[in-house]
């Protein structure tokens, strides 16, 4: 089993969730890890397409079966190794739409606000003023449907931590770097910090990234994310054919 991916918030839901499986006790030895280097357009090189037409990472090959997109991923893995994670009675319909929850909601919106905040320097301000408070507003209200959600349970799902917290938390733990307040809701800000507490959630933040910088990124990687990010949110870099 091959993954392919990169220290962002949807390569980081798939490095927690292998090491949330090895703390399950599954052996995940067998599972290699190669990063894809977003910056020098790695994830357009005919090998990676070939893989995944979308050209978006992560990637999981697993024999001559490919699976893109980061939640169908948690899912293949929560299927493949049964653990709690992704429970295999009727209770995976209490979380199953909530991981489609964060690919349809909380990654798209929390994606673009960060994108208008932070990468888009060569777009006049005036006209950034509706997208930012559009994604902005979108996002405090996404924000304040997982803090409903959570109510008096410490996980989205209830008493037990499974694939739709995996799925959320990385989006969420950058609302620093997106501008998105959170701390308006106090049981969202304790479910990130219960998150980033377990040992398996800091082993998969690790991964493709310095020790020292898993929760504060160095000025030099904080630029080097910008000027990706800016690459990324060119309109001259979308490209209409593979």
């Amino acid at each position: 089993m091959e993954l392919w991916t990169s220290p962002t918030p949807n390569g980081w839901k798939v490095t927690i969730m292998l090491e949330e499986l090895v703390e399950a006790g599954i052996d995940m030895s067998h599972v290699t890890v190669r990063n894809i280097n977003l910056g020098k357009g790695e994830q357009f090189a005919a090998d990676f397409t070939e893989r995944n037409p979308n050209q978006k990472i992560p990637v999981l090959r697993d024999g001559d079966v490919d699976i893109p997109e980061s939640c169908a991923i948690l899912q293949y893995l929560g299927e493949k190794y049964p653990t709690s994670l992704l429970p295999n009675d009727h209770i995976r319909w209490q979380v199953l739409p909530w991981l489609y929850w964060q690919a349809a909601n909380i990654g798209p919106i929390f994606g673009n606000k960060l994108s208008y905040t932070r990468y888009m320097d060569d777009i006049p301000e005036a006209h950034k003023q509706h997208p930012l408070e559009r994604f902005g507003n979108e996002a405090l209200r996404l924000v304040a449907v997982l803090d409903r959600k959570l109510g008096d349970n410490p996980w989205i799902c209830g008493s037990t931590f499974t694939v739709a917290d995996i799925a959320a938390y990385p989006w969420i733990r950058g609302y620093k770097w997106s501008k998105v307040d959170i701390t308006t809701r106090p049981r969202v800000l304790e479910w990130v910090e219960r998150v980033r507490a377990r040992p398996a959630v800091e082993r998969g933040l690790a991964y493709g990234v310095p020790k020292d910088e898993v929760d504060k990124w160095s000025a030099e990687r904080r630029a080097s994310y910008k000027q990706g990010g800016a690459t990324i949110a060119d309109n001259s870099n979308i490209k209409d054919s593979i």
